[in-house]
């Protein structure tokens, strides 16, 4: 049996990963600016979090994710950081010399849908 607070981290999981999958190809978002954008304002950790326990396969684009300063966000094992950037540089996204993406020319601006999260 499943807890209020299992279901209630199963939706937000939800709503993080379907907003995921909204960001085109060749375009970045903010871990914060998905948080904002599913209904869970304050709450990128949680993003990152979900991200983080996708299976391999899942065909989420997760790499288009990078944290407030434009940045790939290192991680503490693994070279997964080293594959999002191969990824993103491989949808035409360029990196400046401190390995920043310019987020005002490929930030992705979400366009409201018909049934907002909240």
């Amino acid at each position: 049996m499943c807890s209020q607070t299992d279901r209630n981290a199963n939706t937000s999981r939800k709503r993080i990963i379907d907003t995921v999958r909204r960001i085109p190809r060749g375009r970045v978002a903010t871990y914060g600016s998905i948080a904002e954008i599913a209904g869970l304002e304050g709450h990128a950790r949680q993003v990152g979090y979900a991200l983080h326990d996708l299976p391999a396969n899942s065909g989420v684009p997760w790499h288009r994710v990078i944290n407030a300063k434009g940045e790939v966000s290192a991680r503490s094992h693994g070279d997964s950081h080293e594959l999002q950037r191969m990824l993103l540089e491989a949808e035409g996204i360029e990196f400046d010399l401190a390995g920043r993406i310019d987020l005002k020319k490929y930030g992705w601006i979400a366009r409201p849908r018909k049934r907002a999260y909240r």
